[in-house]
């Protein structure tokens, strides 16, 4: 099934000589007119793969638990999760079969350790993801506990208010490094009793743990208790709590969004009734990279539907900087992604194909041929023009991909388009929030058009309220997005409050964000209802519509768009490609290395002139070609070296725009920009 030359089943495939090219086009199109249906007075709709109208919970009868689900695989001698050791030594796994056996002790050690089988036991886990960590949280759901997790990103504040809100009294962490952070701030959360670690603990953490009469176990230790000391299993029920997951949104204190296992399960079968529709099927013989944060619900969700496919699953080595090192050695055929890192890649390629004339020639050639196959519905690898010119590229991401995700954050429809083109597979873009288990819609196979996030999943529903206030309205098929369904989470935890700001009292989950209903059905998002402002003209202005389009120059690695109230026009902090910016330097004339050009890559840093008006004139022209409104053209911008990252906390673990820490970040350098455009205007 993952063969890298295969013209999947959802594509047309040869077409009979007397059928023309148009007809071709229009029955390709067809297929996705209606891809949702009205199924109530006040405009909700649902996906049309949903049978006798009803929304779904299960893809499979007996399968209404996430330990069931898992239950279906862990007979299998397949393999299952794999690491790689060290750089120099190969991928090794471990079988359905050592997992389940692994989970069953680990469980039973925690039972053997104090921890009660409860649904009301709640377990912390502060890792990378690893097989471990997977183990784990089998383990919880074996005894009907709740697992909690945590991340590097979330800053000490933040982490210390999830163990006290979560109740956290065992903890367990992948580092010695990160056991001994916890230690040094415990008086902050007095009931933290035990921190079990992955890695062999060291004799400096015992010493410490023992100081703040803290019990400190590896891992291992709580396998061979649970060996030795079997606990008979107490699975959960479907209304029992899977996961607490918090989210860091952009400001506040964190939220933590209970999720069931009825929850997890109606998404993950969701997803995989819109693949097997589409003629997509996961076996063991698929191959998933895990490197996006398990601490959110979007991995977890791809990961649940690896476990209960049979597929393997292989853990980057925690190191993005040998992500594609190991993409190339694990030759991955379910590729998850979002925006930032195929934007990245783009950009990589097309400055590839630039770097040549002969290279681009051919390119644009290859790209018209199969942007009219795609348009047609064909997805093939095997063209001659995947031979020739798009090898190198589809074995940059292993040579076995058969579908790409892509979520979280909007992505260019051009880049979207190119894309797939080149890559020789379905990249499906879904959209969805933690609060519905990470997926609400995803967009059909074969269905070419970028621009929207396609239809509903089957399990939940969707309609638009109306937003007076910036004149949005369902009756024109426009308004804030709201979901239904078994996917919904039940709210979140101890806070009543923000639960009634998200769940109304007939059970809508209100998401913040505009949609529009396209005319096939498919859920366009085109505002957000919390991020926008108003200049002083009184006009609204929606920063990530603009930073969308932007983001598409070639000179722009990031961009952020900031404007107020009491300003006319809009200012813009880039952060510039690298990889193209000495080729713009050279052009311009502007001698010396990237490093020369600049004082030192910090706040201060500096960039002639020259580059930064030939930048903000290339955002200029893209915004114009994009029917950017004069009011919606950043006026002035300030270049920056460093990427907005989670580490310097400028992005969230899923990689969303922190906008108030970016604002404040850049605050002194967004008020010089403001202040020269009024000297000017004075002048």
């Amino acid at each position: 099934m993952g063969a890298s030359t295969s013209t999947h089943k959802y594509t047309v495939q040869n077409p009979a000589a007397s059928e023309s090219t148009s007809s071709i086009h229009s029955s390709a199109k067809s297929k996705f007119l209606n891809q949702s249906q009205i199924w109530s007075a006040d405009g909700a709709r649902i996906s049309r793969m949903c049978e006798g109208d009803k929304l779904m919970e299960t893809i499979y009868d007996n399968v209404r638990t996430s330990t069931r689900a898992f239950k279906e695989a862990s007979s299998s001698d397949k393999p299952c999760l794999g690491w790689k050791p060290a750089p120099d030594k190969p991928y090794q796994w471990v079988s359905y079969i050592e997992v389940n056996t692994r989970a069953t002790n680990f469980g039973a050690g925690l039972v053997n350790l104090g921890l009660e089988p409860r649904n009301e036991t709640r377990v912390g886990i502060y890792s990378q993801n690893r097989v471990e960590y997977v183990i784990a949280d089998q383990s919880f759901y074996r005894h009907s506990m709740t697992g909690v997790p945590l991340y590097d990103t979330l800053g000490e504040e933040a982490c210390n208010f999830i163990i006290n809100q979560a109740d956290l009294t065992t903890i367990i962490c992948d580092t010695n490094a990160k056991v001994k952070t916890l230690l040094s701030r415990r008086k902050h959360f007095p009931m933290l009793k035990t921190l079990i670690i992955f890695e062999p603990v060291n004799n400096e953490t015992r010493e410490l743990a023992g100081k703040q009469e803290v019990r400190v176990l590896h891992s291992e230790e709580v396998e061979n208790l649970g060996k030795e000391n079997p606990v008979a299993a107490n699975p959960p029920k479907p209304e029992d709590l899977c996961m607490v997951c918090y989210t860091s949104g952009t400001t506040g204190t964190p939220k933590g969004a209970m999720l069931t296992h009825r929850n997890m399960v109606a998404c993950l079968s969701a997803a995989l009734k819109v693949l097997e529709t589409c003629g997509i099927t996961l076996s063991s013989e698929d191959t998933l990279i895990s490197y996006l944060p398990l601490a959110h619900s979007y991995e977890r969700i791809l990961e649940a539907i690896a476990l209960t496919s049979g597929a393997r699953t292989g853990f980057f080595q925690g190191d993005v900087r040998k992500l594609m090192d190991d993409i190339k050695e694990l030759k991955p055929t379910v590729f998850p992604s979002v925006p930032r890192l195929l934007n990245r890649f783009y950009d990589k390629v097309i400055t590839g194909v630039n770097a040549s004339r002969v290279k681009k020639f051919l390119f644009n050639l290859a790209l018209s041929s199969k942007t009219k196959e795609l348009k047609r519905g064909l997805i093939r690898n095997n063209s001659i023009w995947d031979k020739v010119v798009f090898r190198a590229v589809q074995g940059a991401l292993g040579g076995r991909v058969r579908i790409i995700t892509t979520g979280s954050a909007p992505i260019s429809g051009s880049v979207l388009s190119v894309l797939r083109c080149i890559v020789g597979c379905p990249i499906l873009e879904g959209y969805g929030q933690t609060e519905n288990s990470a997926v609400s819609t995803l967009t059909i196979v074969g269905d070419s058009d970028p621009g929207h996030v396609g239809p509903p999943l089957p399990c939940n529903m969707i309609k638009l309220a109306d937003v007076p206030e910036m004149d949005y309205y369902s009756n024109n098929n426009k308004g804030e997005i709201c979901l239904k369904g078994p996917n919904v989470f039940k709210g979140y935890l101890k806070d009543e409050e923000k639960t009634r700001e998200a769940l109304d009292d007939e059970g809508w989950l209100h998401t913040g964000d505009i949609g529009e209903w396209l005319t096939n059905g498919t859920l366009k998002i085109i505002d957000r209802k919390k991020n926008i402002f108003k200049l002083a003209q009184g006009e609204y202005i929606v920063p990530e519509k603009i930073e969308n389009v932007l983001v598409q120059s070639p000179y722009v690695a990031q961009i952020f768009v900031h404007g107020d109230s009491l300003q006319a026009c809009l200012v813009g902090i880039v952060v510039p490609d690298p990889e193209t910016i000495p080729g713009l330097a050279s052009k311009l004339g502007v001698t010396g290395s990237l490093a020369e050009l600049s004082e030192k890559p910090s706040k201060f840093f500096f960039f002639p002139l020259e580059i930064k008006k030939a930048i903000l004139k290339d955002l200029t022209d893209l915004g114009k070609r994009n029917g950017l409104s004069s009011l919606e053209q950043v006026k002035d911008i300030k270049l920056h070296p460093e990427l907005f990252s989670v580490d310097n906390g400028l992005l969230t673990p899923t990689f969303k725009t922190k906008r108030h820490e970016i604002f404040k970040f850049f605050a002194d350098d967004i008020a010089q920009m403001y202040n020269r455009m009024a000297e000017a205007t004075q002048s």
